[in-house]
């Protein structure tokens, strides 16, 4: 049975989190709303919508990058005795309206993840296209397959079990390059990738941390060290991809 709880990880998205929060609620669906070392007013603003057990709030006193407040979120979400979590992110480029349908397919797929893949609007910028497809290239050539459609996209559903194990026993990335890197080693581990196209906009007052030249040599030395890693599994991820069904 699936008992789902939904992470938001926040870093001063103050009343755009506030939506958030508030429309995740009106589906009658639990929160985690991870505070990433806020402003005392985007900290402020997460105090008055957490109501436990239905909104809990988890504080980090320092700021740890999106993968770090989602590994805080998907550990609070295992102790709550969820079975899985929903990760969306607080800035509004996600569309709320598409939870159910991830639900849903994690309850028709429990041992997958859930990755959302992107389809956007107009407004996306094309440097960002560009950059992620170098992604995408290197997450191919990492798991050896097109299994992981998008890795970059901060909304999807994940089997808590695997992907706490997951992270209590390697040493993610905990910026930007947490998403990808997360997959990856997922897929490494033989967990089933789902994907599931979902709208995806870029608000005109939204707000990124994403930092140009810091995030993008994170996520080159994640590919790189992620390429040795592939090389080292190279004998199993050939036997999985080609021996007998």
């Amino acid at each position: 049975m699936l008992d789902a709880a939904v992470v938001i990880p926040v870093y001063n998205h103050g009343a755009t989190a506030v939506r958030m929060v508030q429309s995740v609620r009106a589906l009658g669906l639990p929160c985690i709303v991870v505070d990433d070392g806020s402003d005392a007013q985007c900290a402020a603003l997460l105090d008055a919508v957490a109501a436990p057990p239905q909104v809990e709030l988890v504080r980090l006193p320092v700021n740890q990058g999106k993968g770090g407040a989602v590994m805080a979120g998907l550990r609070a979400a295992l102790r709550q005795g969820r079975t899985h979590a929903l990760q969306i992110d607080a800035d509004g480029q996600h569309d709320v309206r598409d939870i159910p349908l991830f639900l849903d397919l994690a309850r028709r797929h429990p041992a997958a993840v859930i990755c959302g893949q992107p389809v956007y609007d107009a407004q996306v910028p094309r440097s960002r296209l560009i950059a992620r497809y170098a992604t995408h290239v290197w997450v191919w050539i990492n798991t050896l397959s097109l299994d992981i459609r998008d890795s970059m996209c901060g909304f999807r559903v994940y089997p808590l079990p695997a992907v706490v194990a997951l992270i209590d026993g390697a040493r993610l990335g905990q910026r930007m390059n947490f998403d990808p890197e997360v997959l990856v080693r997922l897929h490494w581990r033989g967990v089933a990738i789902v994907n599931q196209p979902t709208r995806v906009t870029y608000p005109q007052d939204g707000v990124s941390h994403f930092r140009l030249w810091h995030d993008n040599l994170l996520i080159s030395w994640m590919h790189t060290r992620l390429f040795c890693g592939m090389l080292l599994r190279l004998p199993l991820l050939l036997w999985r991809k080609l021996g007998p069904a």
